[in-house]
């Protein structure tokens, strides 16, 4: 086997789980800690309204972000399946249709992104003395979306075949970059959010363009082949069916949120800023999680194709089991040491103290977010992808904005707004894993039909 990839079939699972993580833990890590210097930046440089501005975008980030993501864990899903089974035919028309449908998904997001961007802050009631500056820095930020597509089609390639090294070098390589941009741009340059958006865009085509050329360069049968880059019409298919529904999972999740960054944006603008710096705790919580998700699709994926009945679902236990430790790790670090936190987004009391109503309520809630997002990414890799998009849809959507015109505007406060966050994800993991164990069952079927 090629140096850096893994056989997910064999071996002891627990230790194979959490050695084949680590790598996505520090690239995940790395790339929230890179993507939060943006705001760090210019909330020491540029000062609270430019932190205001682009905090504003978050929401709207992640809702388009979210949606390539997901589609990257398509690909993950597909090409392991076929990599476990030992398909390599299927194997190289995977990677090639998914390059072509991720590459095409990413041009989307940027049209999307840069036509109704200032519509969708507007129809959020973006604060007036922020909303220019955060028009500006989302029409910046969207031209790179085809680079982040191809990325996270690259890591979705690498981890289905077990090397998760190479993302995690090549992402570095461009995080650091990304810092020393930002504060070029910003400070020398006194570019405030234009600075930081064109950092990371530039940093977004350089991390797609390593990954790229990793993939043309290896011999294996997931590598690049220009001659070979064509649609195959039954694979684009299933990486639709996979990618497009998994894509909306994450998106829906950032669309129901959008309505929580309504709710946010009646207070005044201490407390939209102070929300800004302390929402930069999500991604650092939920990325570093995100890697035993994507071990848990990964491995399962792998086992499934490979006809390895009890290790796919002992794969889903001891991935879960990872991803609550490190959350409750993670989350009651920043209960403790939160306001150590803030202060890498802002000086100003007034804003950190508002920060950490947040951040209180949400470091006591991370690790319960592992049931629901694990058993979906297990549901992923057995190819179950519909439903629980759906259910994700009702908790974690429907739920979340009858929840902010009854409860929030009912207490109109920010503890009844953040508190809905554990609510919905309690009841969309109940109904994740009800859904898991039944959809298990009838796919092990193929192994045991009597």
């Amino acid at each position: 086997m090629p140096s850096g990839e893994k056989n997910l079939t064999e071996g002891p699972l627990a230790q194979q789980i959490l050695v084949f993580s680590v790598p996505l833990v520090l690239s995940n890590l790395l790339q929230a800690l890179f993507n939060m210097s943006d705001i760090a930046v210019v909330g020491r440089f540029a000062g609270s309204q430019a932190l205001g501005s682009v905090g504003s975008t978050t929401i709207f980030v992640t809702l388009i972000t979210g949606f390539l993501i997901g589609l990257g864990g398509g690909v993950n899903v597909l090409v392991a399946r076929f990599y476990g089974a030992g398909n390599t035919r299927d194997v190289e028309k995977s990677v090639h249709s998914s390059l072509l449908v991720c590459l095409a998904a990413g041009i989307l997001m940027l049209l999307i992104g840069v036509v109704f961007s200032p519509a969708l802050l507007r129809l959020l009631g973006t604060k007036p003395d922020l909303l220019e500056g955060a028009i500006l820095y989302l029409r910046i930020y969207f031209l790179g979306m085809p680079a982040m597509a191809i990325y996270n089609f690259g890591n979705g390639v690498f981890s289905a075949v077990g090397n998760t090294r190479k993302p995690l070098i090549y992402l570095s390589i461009s995080g650091a970059l990304n810092v020393v941009l930002n504060l070029f741009f910003v400070i020398v340059c006194q570019m405030s959010v234009a600075g930081v958006a064109l950092a990371s865009i530039l940093t977004q085509y350089l991390s797609a363009g390593l990954i790229l050329r990793a993939l043309a360069r290896t011999e294996s049968c997931y590598g690049i082949r220009r001659d070979q880059l064509r649609l195959d019409p039954a694979m684009t298919r299933s990486i639709l069916g996979l990618g497009v529904p998994a894509g909306c999972q994450n998106a829906i999740f950032a669309l129901a949120n959008l309505f929580i960054q309504a709710g946010i944006n009646t207070f005044d603008t201490v407390v939209v800023s102070g929300n800004s710096a302390a929402a930069n705790a999500d991604p650092l919580v939920y990325d570093v999680m995100a890697a035993f998700y994507t071990a848990c699709s990964s491995f399962m994926s792998q086992n499934y194709g490979a006809g390895k009945r009890n290790r796919v679902k002992r794969s889903y236990f001891i991935s879960l089991g990872y991803s609550f430790g490190i959350g409750a790790v993670l989350g009651l670090s920043l209960v403790f040491f939160g306001r150590t936190f803030l202060a890498l987004f802002t000086t100003e009391q007034a804003v950190i103290e508002a920060g950490m109503q947040r951040l209180v309520i949400m470091g006591l809630c991370y690790p319960v977010s592992a049931f629901m997002d694990c058993t979906i990414a297990a549901s992923r890799g057995l190819g179950r992808t519909i439903v629980p998009t759906i259910i994700v849809i009702m908790g974690s959507c429907v739920f979340r904005v009858a929840w902010v015109y009854t409860i929030f505007a009912y207490f109109g406060t920010l503890q009844s707004l953040y508190l809905l966050f554990v609510c919905s994800w309690s009841i969309t993991a109940i109904a994740e894993i009800i859904y898991f164990a039944w959809a298990y069952k009838e796919q092990m079927k193929i192994y045991d039909p009597a």
